[in-house]
Parts: C-alpha cells; sequence; structure tokens
C-alpha cells in the first residue's frame, strides 16, 4: 500500500462524540485486520521506551448523511474496493452472534449506517468521498 492507494473513514454526521470514538475504532480494527502491513515498526524514544508501531498512512475522518454514508458504501461495493460498514444493528447488539442473528433478518434497505472504512486507489476513493466534509 503506497501513495497509490488512500484510505478515509467516513463517520455519521450527527454522532455523539463517544459513538463516533466507537465507531471510528471498531471501523480502524475491522479494515486493519484485512490488510497486509497496514502497522509500521515499534519505534523508541530517546530514553529507549518502546512504542507500538502504528498505522503509517495519513486516514482522513469524514463526515456525511445516513443516506450518503449508503451511497457510498455501494459506490465502493461496485468499484470492488475495500469497504467495512458499521451498522445500527451492530452498534445496538450485545454480542456478535446476536448482530449476525439480527443482520440475517434486516433487509438491505434497512441497513443504517454509522461509518464505513474505505481504501482503494486514490482516484477511486477521491470520487467518492470528494466532497464530504473533514470532521470538526
Amino acid at each position: 500500500m503506497g501513495m497509490s492507494t488512500k484510505i478515509v473513514v467516513v463517520l455519521r454526521q450527527d454522532l455523539e462524540p463517544a459513538l463516533a470514538a466507537n465507531a471510528g475504532v471498531v471501523l480502524g480494527l475491522a479494515l486493519g485486520g484485512r490488510l497486509e502491513d497496514s502497522l509500521a515498526a515499534d519505534g523508541k524514544d530517546a530514553g529507549g521506551g518502546v512504542h507500538a508501531g502504528l498505522n503509517p498512512h495519513p486516514v482522513p475522518t469524514l463526515v456525511a448523511s445516513g443516506e450518503q454514508l449508503r451511497r457510498l458504501k455501494a459506490g465502493a461495493d461496485e468499484r470492488g474496493l475495500t469497504v467495512v460498514g458499521f451498522n445500527e444493528v451492530a452498534r445496538r447488539s450485545r454480542d456478535y452472534a446476536e448482530y449476525l442473528d439480527a443482520l440475517a433478518a434486516t433487509g438491505p434497505q434497512d441497513v443504517e449506517y454509522v461509518g464505513v472504512a474505505v481504501l482503494g486507489p486514490r482516484g477511486d476513493v477521491n470520487r467518492l468521498t470528494g466532497k464530504l466534509a473533514l470532521m470538526r
């Protein structure tokens, strides 16, 4: 993964700060688990303390409406990009088995996204997300 690819996290604009932080973490873990070489080498400070390696790529965090998130997920899927969606079914579930059961009973048109993470060719990601605002 290099300068020709881009990672973006897009969160629903109406999320409270704690929910936005949670959604960002969930999306980051889910996307990172799908990537090889998602972490850089550990580093040391001047005192020799070790600091775990981080993702070496910038990850802008943008905001969008629920409908924009739905379109972003669909557009990323259509282009074959790596995309992870975090939805209200998952957010409201107490454990993963409950989430899978509830998701299986939810029609695709009823999936409400809390956030979406996208990885792909820079041009494709920019076309999908270029008009969205940075999270402030």
